[in-house]
Formats: C-alpha cells, sequence, structure tokens
C-alpha cells in the first residue's frame, strides 16, 4: 500500500467517524425535545367535567324540560321528545362505545343532543363545551360521528325522488291540489351557505357577493320536503353550472328518470305536455324547466302566468329555505368548519328537515307565507330575519331549438290558465297595476 492509498483510507475512517458522532449528537438532542415536549398529566379527566352527571345541560336541564315544560325542550332540541328518542334509538348501534377501565364513554344520547343543539344555535364548540361539560376537541369529533349516522341512517328514507309512477303522479297532484299549478314535479333554487376561507384555495370559495361559500342547489316538493340536493358547488362557481353538470338534467335530458310520467294533456285539454320543474328568471327554458315570462310589455295572459307560476308555486322553494334556515341557524352562521364537513352539516339539517315535515308537518309552518282565500299573500315569519343568500345573478339564456319548444309549452299553459278550467277565482284581482 502506496502512501496515497494509505492517506485516502484514513481520511475516509475520519469521516466515518464525524458521521458516527453527528448522528449520535442529533439522536440525543432529538430525545431531549422530546423529553421537554412531553407533558406528565396530572389528571386524566378535568374535575369540572367528571361532574357532568350532576350538572351539565345533557342530564340536569334536558331531564327537567322534557318533564316540565315539553314545548321548551322542543325549542331547545328542534323536535318533540318522541322524535329526538326515536332519532336516539335509530343511531345506538352506529353510536355506541364500548365502556373500558379507563372512562366511561359517551352516552348516544347525549352524543345527538350535542349535535342538536349546534345546529340548532350555530354556537361554537368552545362555547358548548361549558354548558355542556364536554371538552371542545370531543365535541369537534361527536358532531361530525353523529351527522355522518344520520346520512348514513336515513338518507335513503328521507332524502331520494319518487321510484315508480305512482310516486311521481302523487307528487304532481299534490301541487296541483296545493297551488294550482299542473304537471310539476319541484321547484328548483339555490342559496348560498357561507363557512370560512379554506385552506390553499384561493378564490375558488368566493362568490360574487362577497364572501366564501358553498352552494345549495335543491328541489323541493309542495309541502316543502327536499326532493333532491347538490351541496358539491364552490362559491365561485354559478348554480347553473352545478345543475347543467348534474345526474338530474341529464336524466331529464334523457327522460330516464326512474317510473317518470310520460306527457299527457292538462286538466280539460287534449294536447300533451311534459312534466317540468319550476324555476326563475336565471333558469334556460326547457321543455323540463318552466320559468317566468318577461317583465317587459306582459299581456295579461302572461301576468296571470307569471302570478301563477311565480308567486304560488315557486314560492314554495323559498319557504323551505325559510324554514330550514330558522330551525337550524348554523346555516345562517359563517360555519368555521373545513368544507367536506360543511356540507355534511347542511345535508344533515335537511335530512333532519324532512323528517319532521312527515313526522309533524303542521310544525313550524306559521313560518311560511300564508294565501287569504282572495288569494292575498301574508308574508311568514321567516322573511322578517336573516336569510340564505340567493346564488343567482341574472343571465339570460340562448334562444335555441329547446327554448322554441319550451316557449311553446309555456304558451299552451299560459293559455290554459286563463279557461275555465285552469283559472282560479282571484288570479284577476292579484295583477299588479300597469304603469
Amino acid at each position: 500500500m502506496d502512501r496515497s492509498d494509505l492517506v485516502c483510507m484514513l481520511m475516509q475512517q475520519h469521516m466515518n467517524l464525524q458521521y458516527q458522532v453527528h448522528q449520535h449528537l442529533s439522536e440525543r438532542r432529538r430525545r431531549r425535545r422530546q423529553q421537554k415536549r412531553r407533558v406528565v398529566r396530572n389528571i386524566w379527566v378535568r374535575e369540572w367535567i367528571a361532574r357532568r352527571p350532576l350538572l351539565g345541560l345533557y342530564d340536569r336541564l334536558m331531564v327537567e324540560l322534557r318533564n316540565e315544560d315539553p314545548r321548551a325542550f322542543q325549542n331547545f332540541m328542534r323536535m318533540p321528545p318522541a322524535m329526538f328518542d326515536e332519532v336516539v334509538e335509530r343511531l345506538t348501534p352506529a353510536l355506541e362505545k364500548k365502556t373500558t377501565k379507563w372512562r366511561e364513554p359517551l352516552e348516544p344520547g347525549l352524543k345527538v343532543a350535542l349535535t342538536l343543539r349546534h345546529l340548532a344555535s350555530g354556537a361554537k364548540y368552545r362555547e358548548m363545551q361549558y354548558g355542556w361539560r364536554v371538552p371542545h376537541n370531543t365535541i369537534c369529533i361527536v358532531v361530525r360521528e353523529v351527522c355522518e349516522a344520520i346520512v348514513e341512517e336515513f338518507h335513503d328514507e328521507l332524502l331520494k325522488p319518487p321510484q315508480n309512477a305512482a310516486e311521481w303522479r302523487t307528487v304532481t297532484n299534490d301541487w296541483m291540489s296545493r297551488w294550482n299549478f299542473p304537471h310539476v314535479i319541484g321547484a328548483i333554487d339555490g342559496k348560498h351557505i357561507a363557512c370560512k376561507a379554506p385552506a390553499n384555495s384561493g378564490s375558488d370559495y368566493y362568490n360574487y357577493k362577497g364572501f366564501f361559500s358553498i352552494i345549495l342547489l335543491a328541489v323541493v316538493t309542495s309541502d316543502y320536503k327536499f326532493m333532491w340536493i347538490d351541496v358539491s358547488g364552490k362559491g365561485s362557481t354559478s348554480d347553473a353550472h352545478i345543475y347543467n353538470s348534474s345526474s338530474l338534467k341529464e336524466a331529464l335530458e334523457k327522460n330516464d328518470l326512474v317510473g317518470f310520467p310520460q306527457p299527457d294533456p292538462l286538466p280539460g285539454d287534449t294536447e300533451d305536455v311534459p312534466y317540468f320543474l319550476v324555476g326563475d328568471d336565471a333558469d334556460a327554458l326547457r321543455t323540463f324547466m318552466m320559468k317566468p315570462c318577461g317583465n317587459r310589455d306582459m299581456t295579461r295572459k302572461q301576468r296571470i302566468f307569471n302570478y301563477r307560476l311565480s308567486s304560488r308555486a315557486r314560492r314554495v322553494v323559498e319557504n323551505s329555505f325559510g324554514i330550514l334556515a330558522n330551525r337550524f341557524q348554523l346555516l345562517l352562521t359563517t360555519m368555521l368548519h373545513e368544507p367536506d364537513t360543511v356540507r355534511l352539516l347542511v345535508k344533515t339539517c335537511i335530512i333532519l328537515h324532512n323528517l319532521m315535515r312527515i313526522r309533524y308537518p303542521v310544525m313550524q309552518n306559521r313560518l311560511v307565507d300564508v294565501e287569504q282565500q282572495d288569494g292575498q299573500l301574508v308574508p311568514g315569519a321567516w322573511r322578517l330575519g336573516k336569510n340564505l343568500a340567493d346564488t343567482r345573478p341574472d343571465r339570460l339564456p340562448g334562444n335555441n331549438r329547446d327554448f322554441r319548444q319550451a316557449k311553446a309549452q309555456r304558451n299552451l299553459i299560459m293559455e290554459w290558465c286563463d279557461t275555465t278550467v285552469g283559472s282560479v277565482p282571484w288570479q284577476n284581482n292579484m295583477l299588479l297595476p300597469r304603469f
């Protein structure tokens, strides 16, 4: 071995030794940092939290309300005691946890009560933890767990379109009997649900009204229940884009909704008319989507049609959103959750709303608009408070073949609304004066 090889070998050994020393020092520093960060728990559960069975809202206040004042219980939970018990019973298999030697798990009833109160009031977790005596980080987990359980348990039962021709006929007959408008399968509208700006999202969730949001697009029935919803949209996206890319529009265009009724004549008429949704001025006029006539130089028949379509049939979707937001006021706040959690909470609110409309259909009817016998409208209580923001800036549809066919269909319905069979006694009195 010559001198140069010996020098290289010694340098290599020296570098290896330095590397080993560096690794040893780095590992020692890492352990020291971990030891500094490691906090020794003095207690497993804080004493004031441990007194939850004695002083918490669930074990004290809710028991008193249930026994002494059921109406106050209903206001507190947004549902009567019997319905609360039904929800808890159905969710118990999904929410119940195994008891361990470390601590008692939260019982399913407490989890459901925490979630319902958060949805009803919009209170923040850090505010709720003191009254309920449940840590805010636990509430965060519980709320999402309960919402997922509600969606899993009730979605297929409460949030689905009709599945056969008889069910579709029931929907359209209800629209005719309640609102005197034929061939309607639902009313569609969209609303913004405010949320905090998601991380690294740029302007995706920033809407034209000046705040961050997701979009709720919904179709409702004549009795204020939600039939179909889409909560996938971001605030910067128009609801027209959401609707145009939805499976609902595709199914309507291809006429392949399960059991969807085929075109047939209006009452007292002979010409077949397709069944359709009721939209507003911003929607594209199609045979499956009716919208009001333009507001310029309208004839008497056009004004009657607009009254029958907008002031009566389409008012249902506005009232549905009003009832929903009044019942679950979390929707009126700026939610501090991540977008996926916001969508889950919105879907949960809608499912619970539908459950209430089925179990107790007249509850909160004081909130909706009331039409007197002479056709005069008495605004509902929901219009007096804060409401969900609309999603639809003004825009005009193109003039294509589908539009022309839909316009001819609208003219036919317009004529029918002014016939002996299709008119209502007070409609002429409801026309606004022309200036």
